[in-house]
């Protein structure tokens, strides 16, 4: 009788091979892969469709299914304030030692349990002690272009020590013609009066499945700044949480996803207070076409203790065909005195009367469109603080929306 494998028991030799040429890591590192795998064993993809509040409206099902082939992460070479992970093994072993793996916790995660158990290598982006690094750091991984299915799983370390600013450019990629998954997993931690500003592009193919895991932990007057922009992939998961740990700590967090034919975007929000004195914002917008699906799950949860939080939380979504759909919950867990909490979410069509002015004024219904997606997008663009970028990123949204794709607007 052929044995029928489970889709846990697909990942377990390319697992043992990898555990067998790593036997040189240090030990911490293979008993923290050790651990996770036998964690992701356990609890096995999120498929449940009852009691899997969570994954409610995301099905990972095609990602659990699907037979992939380990592929080895193609890192950027060393450079600046960037290095693979092995570098800085022995280059800066106590920031490796104390960082790595310590806010992506894989104990309640499937993906992230995944993540570290094939933690082969990865990317440590480091900022010393009042370190000022005004140019743009890039970490990209592509994924894809091999004959059969391949899965890799990047990992990325961004540690900003004490007073040091840092700007991270942080993108996926993968070849169109090919299936794969990306399963990637970043951790960002800010020490006392850091910044960072961090951009998130998620610019795979309609044939990839792509699951990211962003873990932020914030030290006290710290300040972080993210903007994440989602497009393209079959399946796309956004689960970035923050931990605001310390008083005067704040994070401002904006993001953008464009979804058109069948895809599909999940968003999963989570801040945390955990002290007084702490500041959030979370503005996320999506533009959805055709048949595709968007999720927003937001959660501020403000710890016992943490009076005096400020924090707001909203989520705007246009949708630009009847069979698209949205599904979104912002949400606010308050266990303290004296905050300043709110949330909002909406979801509706262009409106016919902006488009009646439009064209009023000489423009035809396809271009008129076509400016009033621009401008919903523009908000959060803006924010993009490095022009090539958003000029880059204002191009994009159209690519991803099919029926702009031919359309150009004189003087634009």
């Amino acid at each position: 009788m052929t044995q029928i494998l489970t889709p846990t028991d697909r990942y377990l030799a390319d697992f043992e091979r990898l555990r067998g040429a790593a036997s040189a890591q240090p030990a911490r590192l293979r008993d923290l892969r050790r651990r996770a795998f036998e964690r992701f064993k356990e609890v096995g993809f999120p498929t449940a469709r009852r009691g899997n509040e969570a994954w409610k409206y995301t099905n990972v099902g095609p990602i659990a299914a699907a037979e992939f082939e380990y592929e080895t992460v193609h890192l950027p070479g060393d450079g600046g304030a960037s290095m693979s992970l092995a570098t800085a093994g022995l280059s800066k072993p106590e920031t490796v030692e104390r960082h790595l793996g310590r806010y992506a916790a894989f104990e309640d995660d499937a993906f992230v349990a995944l993540n570290t158990a094939f933690l082969e290598d990865g990317t440590l982006i480091n900022a010393s002690r009042a370190q000022v690094i005004s140019e743009p750091v890039e970490v990209a991984y592509a994924n894809g272009g091999a004959d059969s299915p391949t899965a890799h799983h990047p990992r990325t370390l961004i540690v900003a020590e004490p007073q040091s600013r840092l700007i991270v450019v942080e993108t996926y990629r993968s070849d169109g013609d090919s299936v794969c998954f990306t399963n990637a997993v970043t951790e960002i931690v800010l020490g006392e009066g850091a910044r960072v500003d961090h951009y998130r592009l998620l610019l795979e193919s309609d044939k990839a499945f792509h699951v990211g895991n962003t873990r932020v932990y914030q030290g006290k007057d710290s300040r972080f700044t993210s903007m994440t922009f989602a497009a393209g992939a079959a399946i796309g998961r956004n689960d970035f949480r923050v931990l605001l740990d310390a008083p005067g700590a704040e994070c401002l967090l904006n993001g953008l996803y464009v979804t058109s034919g069948t895809q599909h975007i999940d968003n999963s929000m989570n801040i945390e207070h955990a002290k007084p004195h702490t500041t959030s914002r979370l503005y996320y917008k999506g533009i959805l076409d055709g048949k595709s699906r968007a999720v927003f799950g937001g959660l501020v949860l403000v710890r016992p203790g943490a009076d005096k939080t400020d924090a707001y939380q909203q989520d705007k979504n246009l949708v630009l065909s009847d069979e698209a759909e949205v599904d979104s919950k912002p949400s606010l867990e308050i266990y303290a005195d004296d905050v300043k909490c709110g949330h909002g979410a909406t979801a509706g069509a262009v409106a016919e009367d902006a488009i009646f002015y439009m064209r009023s004024r000489g423009l035809d219904e396809q271009t008129a469109n076509l400016l009033l997606v621009r401008g919903f997008a523009s908000e959060i663009l803006d924010t993009v603080k490095i022009e090539p970028l958003r000029v880059f990123l204002e191009e994009r949204v159209m690519e991803a929306l099919p029926r702009f794709k031919t359309e150009t607007v004189h003087g634009s």
